[in-house]
């Protein structure tokens, strides 16, 4: 069930929420997502949500670290993610009580 999930997440947001604690590099943000989503971003995708992200100034790429190119969310980032998250938690709430499920 959790692969399901891929056709509803929008890969920049999950990109978002994985950097919202730190910098990381396109591989840690593609297991961070999995280990905690349960979401596998392929290259391309991952890479493409970068690149959006990177020029609507969500994030900035550091320099790199060897072959590795971390990014870190911009104050814009942590916004954008905090609005989402926000509107996200009240279609969760309004979900949960129109089916009449506890959301705890």
């Amino acid at each position: 069930m959790a692969d399901e999930l891929g056709r509803w997440a929008e890969p920049g947001l999950l990109v978002l929420a994985s950097l919202a604690d730190g910098a990381k590099h396109g591989y840690a943000i593609t297991t961070d997502v999995a280990e905690q989503i349960g979401v596998t971003l392929g290259p391309g995708t991952l890479y493409a949500a970068l690149a959006r992200l990177e020029e609507r100034g969500l994030i900035e790429g550091l320099p790199a670290e060897g072959r590795r190119r971390p990014y870190r969310l911009t104050a814009a980032g942590a916004a954008e993610l905090s609005a989402q998250a926000t509107r996200m938690q009240r279609l969760s709430a309004l979900s949960l009580g129109r089916l009449r499920l506890d959301p705890a």
